[in-house]
């Protein structure tokens, strides 16, 4: 028993993961991590979650979630850039709490962060569908329902959009980073053109009169679930968290960047503060023009509040725009879950053909993994299921990143590189953000919080029967010198 604890946790020397990661291009810059970063985190939640959270939780007052979320996004977002600063590899969370805390710790964070990943990908989807169904309606074409919803929901078997757009994105990540990044970067100006179009001219159809009550009363919910006051905001928060989940991916893709000391922080810190500045932006005109009550069960609110104030050929503009600019949140997801995945393989905690690279040095295997489940579940599961999912992965890795800061800072400079970016504050921040993102995460309903337990549950299966007895975290003789030049 002692030995089995001690091999939990035995800490992975930090020049295995420079060793492994090597051969990752390193092709991406300051731009194409903002375009990643934006394209993850202005995903189909923008064009979607402030209708529905007003219209379940909080009532116009939903720019105050989407404030607070940010609030306690930053605090981890500045953990997460001094981590990557320091630690720049595969896997993000996965590889970090390796080196600082032990193999199974890392591992159980990792595992979180596939569940966010797999279910994110379904996610945005799943949204992108169902925008893609709005902008064609008009025109009066329609998928049978069997094919234009998840099982289940409304007459659906599956979703063919969803799954066409994964494949889609599959082949664009399979022609490599530097083709990805330069597609990513025009998708991001398309989708940033579009929400600012859309803020123009829904901010003309304003009526002040939507904004009051701006705290509606406190009431429960049919489903048991508190809409109005504090405890509403509460539940928006925690419903609308999953949109914050893009510096993640960036950190996720930090093997890959150029001189990640200082493109990893500034990727990371720059495009949370420009996505919230959006979301308050998308919040105040959207629950400006309707009634929030307007919103619900609504999965493309904005595009149905243009058009329901005439504005026809604009509603269609934007969201033609904006379902193809989703795309680049797809491929922020599957290149970070597809790194996560690969990480897994190359410390032989999964079979270690998911941790190879093919011939444009892409984790092909890997990639295929997580094209294949995203295309089962986000054919088949309701849009809405997926979202508090997703916080639940995302706030496991943010609450373990937030104190591998203190273990952190006392190996830099010494075992570990010293960082190019500290986080200020130390160590007030750290415990904050991983104190909101326990709060947070209480406030996920109660089926979240199963899953969860449930997921980890089967990690911990997994771990015992194949990764504990396979891990691999040793340095080969020869390769102190070449990495060396390389850190």
């Amino acid at each position: 028993m002692k030995n089995i604890f001690k091999k939990m946790n035995e800490k992975v020397d930090f020049r295995f993961y420079a060793n492994k990661d090597q051969k990752l291009e390193k092709t991406l810059t300051v731009k194409d991590f903002l375009a990643l970063g934006l394209g993850t985190i202005l995903s189909t939640s923008i064009f979607t979650l402030p209708g529905l959270v007003a219209a379940n939780y909080t009532g116009p007052a939903v720019v105050i979630s989407f404030l607070l979320a940010a609030v306690v996004a930053g605090l981890v977002a500045m953990n997460y850039a001094e981590m990557a600063s320091v630690l720049p590899f595969a896997g993000s969370a996965y590889s970090w709490i390796s080196v600082l805390f032990g193999k199974f710790w890392g591992w159980v964070v990792g595992w979180a962060l596939l569940a966010e990943y797999l279910i994110a990908v379904a996610f945005v989807a799943a949204g992108l569908s169902a925008n893609v169904q709005g902008l064609i309606s008009p025109l009066g074409w329609k998928l049978p329902n069997a094919l234009a919803f998840p099982l289940g929901t409304n007459g659906g078997v599956f979703d063919l959009i969803a799954v066409l757009v994964v494949a889609i994105v599959t082949f664009i990540l399979l022609r490599g980073d530097s083709e990805t990044t330069k597609v990513a970067n025009i998708l991001v100006v398309l989708k940033l053109l579009a929400i600012v179009i859309f803020v123009v001219v829904g901010a003309t159809a304003i009526k002040a009169q939507n904004y009051v009550p701006f705290f509606p009363k406190p009431h429960p919910n049919a489903d048991g679930t508190m809409f109005g006051g504090w405890q509403g905001i509460y539940a928006g928060i925690s419903t609308i968290f999953l949109s914050y989940i893009g510096f993640d991916s960036i950190a996720s893709n930090s093997a890959e960047a150029k001189n990640p000391q200082k493109t990893m922080p500034r990727g990371i810190i720059g495009s949370l503060i420009i996505g919230t500045l959006f979301f308050v932006a998308v919040s105040l005109v959207l629950v400006g023009m309707f009634k929030y009550t307007m919103y619900a069960n609504n999965a493309e609110p904005v595009g149905w509040a243009l058009r329901q104030q005439g504005h026809v050929i604009i509603a269609s503009v934007v969201q033609a725009i904006a379902v193809v600019g989703m795309l680049v949140a797809l491929i922020g997801m599957m290149m970070a879950g597809s790194r996560l995945i690969y990480s897994f393989g190359r410390d032989k905690m999964l079979p270690q053909k998911l941790g190879r690279l093919n011939h444009k040095n892409i984790p092909a295997n890997a990639l295929w993994i997580i094209t294949a489940v995203g295309v089962i579940m986000g054919a088949v599961f309701p849009f809405t299921f997926l979202a508090q999912l997703i916080s639940a992965g995302t706030l496991i890795a943010f609450m373990a990143v937030s104190l591998a800061m203190y273990p952190l800072r006392k190996r830099e400079g010494k075992s570990l590189p010293t960082a190019a970016y500290r986080q200020p504050f130390f160590p007030i921040l750290p415990i904050l953000g991983f104190l909101g993102s326990l709060v947070v995460f209480l406030g996920l309903d109660i089926q979240a919080k199963i899953y969860s337990i449930i997921w980890f549950l089967i990690g911990v299966i997994v771990y015992f029967a194949y990764g504990y007895k396979n891990a691999d975290s040793k340095l080969p003789a020869d390769s102190d010198d070449e990495i060396e030049e390389n850190l």
